[in-house]
Parts: structure tokens; sequence; C-alpha cells
């Protein structure tokens, strides 16, 4: 598989299956599953390993509140890492946000927007493009149908 979606609970699968959904219509090889940093760490770390071994190019990882999974995933590999806020409590996402673009250097995470699945997963598929030149015209695709959409259909506002 050339992705990973790892979230930290079943409550967060909607904005996962948003990157799913990216995945499936690009077709993107990837794996999902929910583990949680906090309650189930030594699990995270092996399954950190296998993924590496299996040559995971890509992970994702969604959180809320304290948000430590794409941090904690980041500092055990060297695989990138794309982490997806999620408004899970009272802040709107916004402690989630700050946690995971607050990573200390050297360990990276990637954040794309509060609740913004897909766009993780575009982000991905923007890396694995670089080495696959078959996704990259799917992409390029993707975004030509888009851009010819938005010409045809113009957004009208009445001011």
């Amino acid at each position: 598989m050339k992705v990973a979606i790892i979230f930290g609970s079943p409550s967060d699968t909607p904005v996962m299956k948003k990157a799913a959904q990216v995945f499936r219509e690009l077709d993107v090889e990837y794996t999902a599953q929910v583990l949680s940093a906090h309650r189930t760490p030594e699990l995270l770390q092996e399954t950190v390993k296998k993924l590496e071994r299996c040559g995971t190019e890509v992970i994702l990882a969604g959180a809320g509140l304290a948000a430590h999974l794409p941090g904690l995933i980041a500092g055990l590999t060297l695989i990138p890492v794309i982490g997806v806020p999620i408004n899970a409590g009272s802040l709107g996402g916004m402690d989630a946000l700050l946690s995971m673009v607050q990573m200390p250097r050297p360990i990276p995470v990637a954040v794309v927007g509060v609740d913004n699945g897909a766009n993780a997963a575009y982000l991905a598929c923007q890396i694995l493009a670089l080495k696959d030149p078959l996704l990259q015209e799917r992409l390029v695709a993707f975004r030509a149908a888009i851009k010819a959409h938005c010409a045809r259909h113009p957004e009208k506002v009445e001011l």
C-alpha cells in the first residue's frame, strides 16, 4: 500500500472518509485504521514499523483535542506525515491545528485545515506523483476537469 490513514477515534471517521474517497477516485492504494496515541501507544509503534516494512510512502494522521497522533507517528518514522486536525471539542479544532503545526525541529508534520481530510489526500497524491507518472497524469487530468468545470460554470453573485 502507498498510503496509510490512521486516526485516533471512531468518531473521526466522517472526516477521514473524505481522504479515502479521494484515494479511491485517483486509484491510490491505502489502508485505514483507528489507533490512539494515548490508549494504544505500543500498538501504534508496532503498526508504524509494519508500515515502514511494507513500503508505505505517506501517512495521514487525523486527530482532535490534544492531537498527539501525527506528531507521535512523525517521531517514529521518516515516512512523511500529513496531519488532519479534527474539530472534536469546544475549541473548533484550533487546539488540534495548533498542536500539529507547533512540532519541534526536526520532526515536522505537514498540516491541512481543520476537518479537511480531502486536502490531506490531495497533498499525499502530489507527493506520490513525484515518483509515479501514472498518478501524475491522473492528477493533471483531474485538475484540468475542475478548471474546465469552473470555466463553464462561473459563480455569479449579486452585489
